[in-house]
């Protein structure tokens, strides 16, 4: 029997799901199912609950350990799920005494706001993936007025350098060909570190310290705290991909400074075009929410016209949600249906967009790691299949792409 994880949310959570299914089964706690929850919206809470409930049903003897941002938060909302054997809160899930100490009466969800320091946890094994995830920094120091994982995830800590470059050089040596540096908000990484080092100059020690290292990528940016090293890098540095996805969030500047973000419509804009400046082949991803308090359709319209403005590609659209106690849910609220809406329409704009990115692409060779043994991402983070044929996963190849269709690539060998 092994240890079963599911996995709600970022990809920060991928990396810590990993982390702690090699420290529970470390812990010898095979056949223990452990839910890490997400609590950026209340869709991503009811498939957490229903995931654990469906968990329960089948498997009635297990073990159900639940941990997360949603746990954190409301530690007694989940204990009272029916099969929760345990809640660990995000400040101990990482810990091995945590899980080497399950047979003990459960211990109190911790204050994740008193925490001053992460470590990272060594992994080497991402089940089913040919690209490792590696944590880089944890926690958010800005309080956007939708949003609730500051209070999940505490304040911004930095994973020191040397650590940073220990896991990587060991995720290469174990095969990986592509890591992704993951955190709650990376841009911030640095200030409270000896030196002060900013993502880029982190990330500039990082590929000239593992050279092995064919292909790096990053997580989600935000707009304004892109510094001058990173910059540099997407100019000059080949194994930096090409794909960056933006926390983007709006494209309206009165919504923009009611979410209380931190950049304008033009910053948006101005680091599209600087990208594209330096770096001809950069395609974008982000994160747009649609229906977001106060929103009129006029505003709506601004979002949908960024994504043409910025040639954003990749778009993971979120109908807003109000979280509790945040500024945002006491400001006047829009009709759940207008919501759903408009989010579909971003979404119909966001798979129109892939799919001129796809047709711009036939005729060209493209760089492609493979997950499986049919289909891949290029460099630009495009899905793609094999039109006949097999390749070894985790296998980095040199295709042809001959046709696209509405989600993907098609491609054969070069």
């Amino acid at each position: 029997m092994t240890v079963e994880v599911l996995t709600f949310g970022c990809r920060l959570n991928t990396y810590e799901s990993e982390a702690m299914r090699d420290l529970a089964t470390k812990a010898g706690h095979a056949g223990a199912i452990v839910v890490n929850t997400c609590a950026v919206t209340a869709e991503a809470e009811r498939q957490a609950r229903q995931a654990i409930r469906r968990a329960h049903r089948d498997n009635p003897g297990a073990r159900i350990i639940v941990t997360g941002c949603a746990a954190q938060i409301a530690p007694e909302k989940w204990s009272a799920i029916p099969g929760v054997e345990r809640v660990i809160g995000n400040a101990d899930k990482l810990k091995p005494e945590t899980w080497a100490g399950l047979d003990a009466p459960p211990a109190p969800v911790t204050d994740i706001m008193a925490a001053t320091e992460t470590a990272a946890h060594l992994v080497t094994e991402f089940a089913g993936r040919a690209r490792a995830f590696v944590q880089v920094q944890q926690g958010c120091d800005h309080r956007c007025t939708f949003c609730v994982i500051p209070f999940g995830r505490g304040p911004s800590r930095s994973v020191p350098i040397g650590a940073v470059v220990e896991q990587v050089r060991a995720l290469v040596q174990a095969g990986y060909r592509e890591v992704v540096l993951t955190g709650v908000d990376i841009t911030s990484y640095g200030p409270d570190l000896p030196g002060r080092p900013s993502l880029g100059q982190m990330v500039r020690r990082l590929l000239a310290l593992v050279p092995e290292l064919p292909r790096l990528r990053l997580s989600s940016l935000d707009p304004v705290e892109v510094d001058e090293d990173l910059w540099r890098l997407i100019a000059e540095e080949p194994r930096l991909m090409p794909h960056l996805h933006l926390s983007l969030q709006h494209g309206a500047d009165l919504i923009l400074k009611r979410m209380k973000r931190r950049h304008l419509r033009s910053d948006a804009i101005a680091l599209a075009e600087r990208a594209r400046r330096l770096r001809p082949d950069m395609v974008f991803g982000a994160d747009l929410i649609a229906g977001f308090p106060t929103e009129t359709e006029e505003h709506f319209a601004d979002t949908l016209a960024l994504v043409e403005e910025c040639g954003l590609s990749f778009l993971h659209v979120f109908p807003y949600s109000e979280r509790p106690d945040t500024p945002a849910a006491r400001m006047p609220q829009l009709p759940v249906p207008v919501r759903k809406e408009r989010a579909a329409r971003l979404r119909e704009a966001g798979a129109k967009a892939a799919a001129r990115l796809f047709a711009a692409r036939i005729g060209r060779e493209e760089t492609v790691l493979f997950e499986h043994a049919d289909r891949g991402h290029t460099e630009q983070f495009a899905p793609l299949r094999l039109a006949s044929g097999a390749a070894t996963p985790g296998e980095i190849c040199r295709l042809r792409v001959t046709a696209a269709t509405g989600d993907a690539l098609l491609a054969e060998a070069a």
